[in-house]
């Protein structure tokens, strides 16, 4: 599948977006894919991994947006600085953003939109669906810190689940640390406490980003394959 880069401006800095879209004018949903933590010094295109992602949407007739998060800071910006300054107002922003772009899709139906997302994705993805009522289903895969801000004055994750308006799959690995098992029951227990319609997967000898095929040593053939087929279900039956 073929994208085109679309920059935005956020806050007066701009952020590359990859857009794919699937055959046909439509009408078709849409996805806010938030990006994992591998290709936070390169850029999106620097990582097969991120490019797969919007291609498997887009064969599946969705638009998809990635935005590159990591924009606030210059290119080659160690790993931990970025995580000491983070700060989840700067992330809503971005993805506010990329959601109007996604919307603005020519053939999206702007009612049928989703936000999904890996490992750091995957806690940004929890966040943007709880202050964007837009969204009709959230899928967090692996994503760790849901439990904790980042930024002064911003509240954990978990604690905003009441904001949430959406149905949530969640994807884990039962070997992983960050979320353990402990930080997924208390997700679903959250999630349960507010109503919210959600299914759990969680899978044996898979851990920390064990659908990401570029990485051989965390890479889980058969948790990836039954873990997206599990994931489209669901999405499609919402969406679709």
């Amino acid at each position: 599948m073929s994208y085109e880069v679309v920059t935005l401006d956020v806050q007066g800095s701009p952020m590359d977006c990859l857009v794919f879209k699937p055959d046909g004018n439509g009408p078709f949903p849409g996805v806010i894919a938030a990006q994992h933590i591998p290709n936070a010094h390169d850029g999106l295109e620097a990582d097969p991994f991120t490019i797969d992602i919007g291609d498997k949407f887009a064969a599946k007739g969705y638009a998809c947006v990635i935005p590159f998060i990591f924009h606030w800071w210059p290119a080659g910006t160690d790993l931990a600085v970025k995580r000491d300054e983070w700060d989840d107002a700067k992330t809503v922003a971005d993805l506010d953003a990329a959601c109007d772009l996604l919307k603005g899709i020519g053939g999206v139906d702007p009612a049928r939109i989703a936000i999904m997302g890996h490992c750091w994705g995957g806690r940004m993805s929890w966040l943007g669906a709880c202050h964007n009522p837009q969204y009709k289903v959230l899928g967090t895969l692996y994503g760790g810190r849901i439990k904790v801000g980042m930024g002064a004055g911003n509240p954990p994750p978990i604690d905003l689940v009441g904001n949430m308006k959406c149905d949530v799959i969640g994807i884990f690995g039962k070997e992983d640390q960050n979320p353990s098992q402990d930080d997924v029951r208390d997700l679903d227990t959250a999630l349960t406490s507010a109503g919210i319609e959600h299914e759990f997967h969680s899978y044996d000898g898979a851990g920390h980003g064990f659908q990401d095929f570029v990485s051989e040593d965390r890479y889980h053939a058969d948790a990836t394959e039954d873990s997206w087929a599990k994931l489209f279900t669901y999405f499609d039956a919402r969406l679709q």
